[in-house]
């Protein structure tokens, strides 16, 4: 299954609802999850999020297509952007629709979109290190809010290839502490192979270390073109078997299943 796909929806990404359905059906995958951007509620940015107003609509068409295919499985998922102070409203908003997943994840750090190459030149100016310390800060707290079924892209922060000068291992100890007490479902994400750092999020370390402290994982391509659904899954399935793992979660309704990783 591919659970963290873009669509038109969110303003940065191409093709319709109906295109990743065909491009998945081609991979021969048996699920495909919508994972479209929930709309940022303290600015509007019609490059990154969908509007409010759009939301419905997002939903009823993920709904309709789910109605009117019968060759593969299609869930309602939304990837949220964690803001420690408007997380209430959001659980508000959200109660509202048929979410068969909720995924957290962190874009911004105290207003830098630290992700967004349209900010890159920020990193001149940072302490590496601390940038890692307060991403790792807000995805624990993400993971502590009880909001989230998985969090997405887990490492995101490396992004652009900035890493502190020692290995973060007790950042990554410490989150992973949190996730298993929290039980979130980490998101195994191979859109790290299509971004300047060049390797799958989480990265095979942190992965490792997940896998001791027993927390769960699912699939993602964050895809953002039809093209990418399902992207280099083949990769990811041999990353998760050297980590570990030996099984994966599917969602339906906020509940979850564990199937087998084929070898």
């Amino acid at each position: 299954m591919d659970y963290h796909v873009h669509t038109a929806f969110c303003g940065h990404a191409g093709g319709m609802l109906e295109d990743y359905v065909r491009a998945a059906l081609e991979k021969g995958l048996s699920e495909i999850g919508f994972c479209d951007h929930f709309p940022l509620l303290h600015m509007r940015d019609p490059s990154l999020t969908m509007a409010p107003e759009e939301l419905p609509r997002y939903v009823e068409g993920v709904l309709r297509l789910r109605e009117e295919t019968g060759d593969i499985k299609i869930l309602l998922g939304i990837e949220v952007d964690f803001f420690p102070s408007q997380m209430d409203e959001v659980a508000g908003l959200l109660e509202a629709y048929p979410f068969d997943y909720l995924t957290g994840a962190v874009h911004f750090l105290d207003g830098w979109g630290f992700d967004d190459p349209r900010y890159l030149e920020e990193y001149r100016w940072k302490d590496i290190s601390l940038v890692w310390e307060r991403y790792f800060q807000l995805a624990m707290e993400a993971l502590k809010s009880g909001l989230f079924d998985v969090f997405a892209h887990p490492d995101l922060v490396k992004k652009f290839g900035f890493f502190p000068p020692d290995p973060p291992i007790d950042l990554y100890r410490e989150f992973c502490e949190v996730a298993r007490d929290s039980g979130v479902v980490m998101e195994v994400s191979t859109a790290g192979l299509r971004k300047p750092v060049g390797e799958i999020y989480p990265s095979e370390d942190f992965l490792v270390m997940l896998n001791r402290f027993q927390v769960p994982v699912t699939l993602g391509s964050d895809a953002h073109h039809p093209s990418e659904v399902g992207h280099a899954f083949d990769q990811a399935l041999v990353l998760l078997r050297r980590a570990g793992y030996r099984e994966i979660v599917a969602f339906e309704g906020r509940d979850r299943r564990s199937i087998p990783i084929p070898s």
